[in-house]
């Protein structure tokens, strides 16, 4: 029986798409950010700049959540990590999906971002909350959803991206 070895880096003449990878992990970010305004909006939540605070919180403290309504700097710095890491796992995603030569078919790309969708809700929310423990606030199913829908986004933009830049 042959282990699963993956080689980091050595990807035998084939080489993600970084471009279309960050490009695909941002648009996917902005879907995210989407789903999450509107199950705010729905489901009435008291404080629609709540999670605002929460990823400000990570660079300026857990002081930040004390505050409650807008603040355009907290919202500024809010957008810029959730961009940033939307763009770091569109390229952590773009080398999954390299290592496991799926970029030709989109079913494989469906599974392989539902898999990494449901990976990163586990790591931002179950891990990195020892680290930050009030993203413990955050977890459920709507979260996860749209942590799913995130991966199968980024992997499908990535999939469409990556082959319109090799036709071009």
């Amino acid at each position: 029986m042959q282990l699963l070895r993956l080689h980091w880096g050595e990807w035998q003449g084939r080489r993600p798409d970084w471009t279309a990878a960050a490009v695909a992990g941002f648009l996917a970010g902005a879907v995210l950010m989407v789903l999450e305004g509107v199950w705010t909006l729905i489901m009435g939540y008291g404080d629609a700049w709540r999670t605002s605070r929460m990823l400000a919180a990570m660079v300026l403290g857990p002081g930040v959540l004390e505050d409650t309504g807008f603040s355009l700097g907290v919202v500024a710095l809010a957008l810029l990590i959730h961009y940033v890491l939307g763009i770091l796992f569109g390229l952590a995603l773009a080398a999954l999906v390299t290592e496991f030569h799926g970029e030709g078919r989109p079913g494989t790309m469906e599974t392989i971002g539902a898999v990494f969708g449901m990976a990163l809700y586990l790591v931002n929310f179950h891990l990195m909350s020892y680290a930050f423990p009030w993203l413990v606030e955050m977890r459920g199913w709507a979260t996860f959803m749209a942590h799913l829908i995130f991966g199968i986004s980024a992997a499908l933009l990535y999939w469409k991206l990556g082959r319109q830049s090799a036709r071009a």
